[in-house]
This record gives C-alpha cells, sequence and structure tokens, in this order.
C-alpha cells in the first residue's frame, strides 16, 4: 500500500478568496490548449492564431463549463431534478460539485461549432486542431480530482493501493491517476503522432471518441459507481454507458465523413 499524499486541495487562500487546485487545472489546461493548436501548421494556415486563437479557446472554456454542469443534472443528477425546478440556480452552482466530462465534451463541440460559424471557418478542420490538445486538460483534470480525494476507486489489495481521507479504512485504486495517465499523456501523444497522417478532416475527433471510450469503459471498473446512480443494468456505470454512445458516435461519424468528404486533405 502506497500513503495518500494529502496535499492541500487549496493552492491559497485569502479571506472567503480560495484558490484550488483543480480550478487550476481547467486554466493550465486551456492555456495548453491555446499554445498547441498555435504549434500546428494547419492552425496557421486557417489564422488560428494570436487573438482568433484566443477566441477560440474562449467559446470552448465557456461551452466546457456550461455542458459539463448540466451534463451533471441531466446524466448523474437526475433524481433531483424536482429540487433543480423549484431552484433553477442550483444548475450552474458548479461550486457545490458536479461537473461531467461528456457534457462538457457536447458543449465544447457546440461552442467550436458556433465560432466557427461565426468566423467562416472549417468546422471539422478547426476541431481537429483543438481535440488534439485536449488530452492535456483532462490529464490535469484527473490530477486535481486526485488531490480532491474524489471519484474514488473501488476496494484493492494491490501494491500501490491507498486509503483515501472520504473513502473510509480499505485501501483502493487511485483510479484517478489510472484515468490521468491514459486520458492525458497516452491519449496526447497517439493524437499528437496522428495529426500528420493523411486523414480526412474531423477524424482526429473520430479518434479522440474511439480512444477516450475504450480507456474510460475500461477504467470505470476499478471505480466506485456514483452513489445516487450505482450500477446500470446490473453491471455497468452511467460512464460507461456514456462512453458506449461516444464509441458509437465514433463509428457513425467516421461513416458521415466518408462519406460526406470524399477526399482526403493533409
Amino acid at each position: 500500500m502506497i500513503p495518500y499524499p494529502h496535499i492541500n486541495p487549496d493552492v491559497f487562500a485569502i479571506g472567503p478568496l480560495r484558490v484550488r487546485w483543480y480550478g487550476l487545472m481547467y486554466v493550465l489546461g486551456f492555456l495548453a490548449a491555446y499554445f498547441l493548436v498555435q504549434k500546428q501548421e494547419r492552425s496557421r494556415q486557417m489564422g488560428l492564431v494570436g487573438a482568433t486563437a484566443q477566441d477560440l479557446i474562449f467559446y470552448i472554456a465557456i461551452g466546457l463549463i456550461v455542458g459539463a454542469r448540466l451534463g451533471y443534472v441531466v446524466f448523474y443528477d437526475y433524481n433531483e431534478y424536482l429540487t433543480y425546478l423549484k431552484n433553477p440556480l442550483e444548475i450552474i452552482a458548479t461550486w457545490h460539485g458536479g461537473m461531467s466530462f461528456h457534457g462538457g465534451l457536447l458543449g465544447s463541440i457546440i461552442a467550436c461549432w458556433w465560432f466557427c460559424r461565426r468566423r467562416t471557418l472549417p468546422f471539422w478542420a478547426v476541431v481537429d486542431s483543438v481535440t488534439v490538445t485536449a488530452p492535456i486538460g483532462l490529464g490535469l483534470g484527473r490530477i486535481g480530482n486526485f488531490i480532491n480525494g474524489e471519484l474514488l476507486g473501488l476496494p484493492s489489495n494491490v501494491p500501490w493501493a491507498m486509503v483515501f481521507p472520504d473513502g473510509g479504512p480499505l485501501p483502493r485504486h487511485p483510479s484517478q491517476l489510472y484515468e490521468a495517465i491514459l486520458e492525458g499523456p497516452v491519449l496526447f501523444f497517439l493524437l499528437w503522432f496522428l495529426r500528420k497522417r493523411e486523414f480526412q478532416d474531423g477524424m482526429m475527433i473520430v479518434f479522440f471518441l474511439l480512444f477516450y471510450g475504450v480507456t474510460r469503459f475500461i477504467v470505470e471498473f476499478f471505480k466506485e459507481p456514483d452513489p445516487q446512480i450505482g450500477y446500470l443494468l446490473g453491471y455497468f456505470t452511467m460512464g460507461q454507458l456514456l462512453c458506449i454512445a461516444m464509441i458509437l458516435a465514433s463509428g457513425l461519424l467516421a461513416i458521415f465523413l466518408r462519406h460526406d468528404r470524399p477526399n482526403k486533405t493533409t
């Protein structure tokens, strides 16, 4: 067993103002996306540099945060719909916790589409440039989950198991770190390598949906299910069902792109 490091979730606090590691990870992820988007030749060819790149990341940041919160309410907290109807402001209360990756993904895609429509930019090419940068933020976000001691793994006796502050006395899988590695550097280097290959515009998001969906589906077997939901269909977490939808969506999108764009681009 490895001791849990007990890192203070607050980077610093001044009176009521608190800067938390989890929020800082979001900021670092968006900064990484801003710089990495501009590092790509195809981005420079589309004019995604300077203020235009800033605006793109700003749109995506808003879409991600709004989508992640709404996704949590819809996918993970549906038992509290009456509460949200009585107090709609709770829907935007991100400080109470509850963010969904899958909702954030949808929100980011919609925001990117809206940005491209306003700037008359090719949507699939732009979304490809952004997608290959996404794993940096994902990996950092999972490290934030680990620091917060949340999204706990199942009890385990593996040598690297840890006793989390809010996880009771039993050692558990550090599943947040599993996700941080697979969704972060592993997925990043895979997409970064594939980005220069001769694929149709839009294929980077296809690869992202497929590889993320598969790795997240596997890691979910080592995680505690959401307590307000438990296992669905007797075996699966909500995250796994949403990942199945991602994997299916990757196949459908690949078919759509093949018929919509028969010619390859570099």
